[in-house]
């Protein structure tokens, strides 16, 4: 029971850290600005998912499936800005819209999803360690 507390603060910790980081990235302006907004940012975007989803199912091989469905989402998601109903259209004009569905597509978001999902892998079996340390 105590490590899947120390887990879960690491979760919270690491979902803080991510959703600072990519704020940070989605509104920072300095040089190369462009690539920290729209593709740096889309990193955190997709490690923030693989941590969100760990909250829930945090077995070790949800720890290999989460980072794929995360991308497979993302991709789906990606696609669907080619794609402009009304109503998708009312839910992009709103900022958590812009946020979760994104507003353009961009072939260039691609390899950024595939990077951030990589990073999240990484990030999960090094949470799945702390929930299976042994203790001394």
């Amino acid at each position: 029971m105590l490590r899947n507390r120390k887990q879960t603060i690491f979760i919270i910790l690491s979902l803080l850290i991510v959703v600072v980081m990519g704020f940070f990235f989605k509104y920072y302006t300095g040089s190369a600005h462009q690539w920290f907004n729209n593709y740096g940012a889309a990193v955190f975007y997709e490690i923030f998912w693989c941590l969100f989803a760990f909250w829930f199912f945090r077995s070790r091989i949800a720890v290999k499936q989460i980072p794929l469905w995360v991308f497979v989402v993302t991709c789906i998601l990606e696609f669907l800005q080619l794609w402009h109903p009304p109503l998708l259209q009312e839910v992009r004009a709103t900022l958590v819209g812009k946020w979760l569905l994104g507003t353009t597509f961009a072939w260039w978001d691609f390899p950024h999803y595939v990077l951030g999902c990589i990073l999240g892998w990484v990030w999960l079996r090094q949470l799945q360690t702390i929930g299976y340390a042994k203790k001394s």
